[in-house]
């Protein structure tokens, strides 16, 4: 006899009080079997997430990696590949579905590109130049950034501007496309200007601030024409990455027409107003130098490059590579006069090049010059480097 006859059988009280108890004991059966269900998929369906350690052994994860790139091919540098991999992983474990993810992403695609773009100029100095995208043709900075930009290219130099009007076209202009970089930001109101559209060295970004990082570090001297915010911004950054040594020194100019008051008042506001109140010191004015002239600006980037060629830390050293060496007595002279910047018990001494730095056997025919740097006052370390050059 079935549940249903049974229930027929009985007085409607106790008929209900059993349909309830059966009801209730099949809920919980269902449940209990549905979580079993559920729990057998989670185990056998997806794999465990797995702890990610940049830097220590991650089983088959590394396996995979390591195949992936033996696949791929052409492959140089496999362990900061495969950290770069094992960051995604990370990021990807750890994204909540915000823009971190795209941010990340995308930041690394721009960055990718411009160091392909680049990278085919290896060797050739190029100078940044900044300014007013405002300014107009008929305008005395406009015809400057032009005289400027062509005579850079006939020295050998190639110009990198953000690739949209006034100082940045003109000097585009002058420089010509075949020695011109555009690195331009998407702005609904501004385009690449003609001298680069199209061009193979022109890189169009998403985010500022990795535009910033390719002018900061593809750059071995800047020159800065009045302007707006923009440029303002990118002064004040330079400057502040070279006085903390994030930048290696290099010629910081301020270009206006004789007569300008420009970066005049700019220099009389740092030094009246920052300098008095003790928000930097003496030596980081000597970070930037105001010209007023083309053949003054083009003078002050050979004078710098003159004898000094580019500088790399070796543990504790600072090694400044020399396209000719020091005489000794000039040594010791320079020792005496900027014994400020060495470290405790430090000297300098000239050397050829260190072992570490045989990754880069196109320069290891400069001289060089071994420094115990106290990696604390950089703008001295400008000083001192204008000092090389100048005998």
């Amino acid at each position: 006899m079935g549940w249903g006859a049974l229930l027929l059988e009985m007085p409607l009280g106790v008929a209900i009080t059993r349909l309830r108890y059966y009801l209730k004991t099949n809920e919980r059966r269902t449940k209990v079997k549905g979580n079993s269900r559920k729990e057998e998929k989670g185990s056998k369906g997806k794999p465990q997430m797995r702890q990610i350690r940049l830097r220590g052994d991650n089983g088959p994860v590394d396996k995979v990696i390591e195949r992936l790139i033996a696949l791929t091919g052409g492959v140089r540098r496999h362990a900061l590949v495969r950290e770069m991999i094992l960051t995604s992983l990370k990021a990807g474990q750890e994204d909540t579905g915000g823009v971190n993810l795209k941010l990340m992403n995308t930041s690394l695609k721009e960055m990718r590109y411009t160091a392909k773009v680049f990278g085919a100029y290896p060797g050739m100095r190029k100078i940044s130049v900044f300014g007013s995208a405002r300014t107009r043709p008929d305008q005395e900075p406009y015809k400057t950034a032009f005289l400027l930009g062509r005579r850079l290219a006939e020295k050998g130099y190639m110009v990198i501007t953000g690739g949209g009007g006034g100082i940045m076209q003109a000097v585009n202009e002058g420089a010509g496309s075949e020695h011109s970089f555009g690195i331009s930001i998407r702005l609904p109101f501004e385009q690449a200007n003609p001298i680069v559209l199209g061009s193979p060295r022109s890189v169009n970004y998403k985010y500022f601030f990795n535009r910033k990082v390719a002018f900061i570090k593809e750059s071995d001297a800047v020159v800065l024409f009045p302007g707006g915010f923009g440029t303002l911004d990118e002064a004040m950054e330079l400057l502040t990455l070279v006085q903390t040594g994030k930048r290696n020194p290099l010629p910081i100019l301020l270009a206006e027409e004789t007569g300008g008051s420009y970066w005049l008042d700019w220099i009389r506001f740092v030094r009246e107003t920052v300098l008095t109140n003790g928000y930097i010191s003496e030596p980081d004015l000597r970070l930037f130098q105001r010209v007023e002239t083309v053949d003054e600006a083009v003078a002050a980037i050979d004078l710098f490059y003159r004898r000094y060629h580019s500088l790399r830390y070796v543990g504790d050293d600072l090694v400044i590579r020399l396209s000719s060496s020091i005489e000794p007595r000039r040594l010791e002279k320079l020792q005496r006069g900027f014994s400020d910047i060495l470290a405790p018990q430090g000297v300098m001494c000239c050397s050829g090049p260190l072992p570490a730095e045989m990754d880069e056997p196109e320069i290891s025919h400069l001289s060089r010059l071994v420094v115990k740097f106290n990696r604390r006052d950089f703008a001295r370390l400008k000083e001192f480097i204008d000092a090389i050059n100048s005998d």
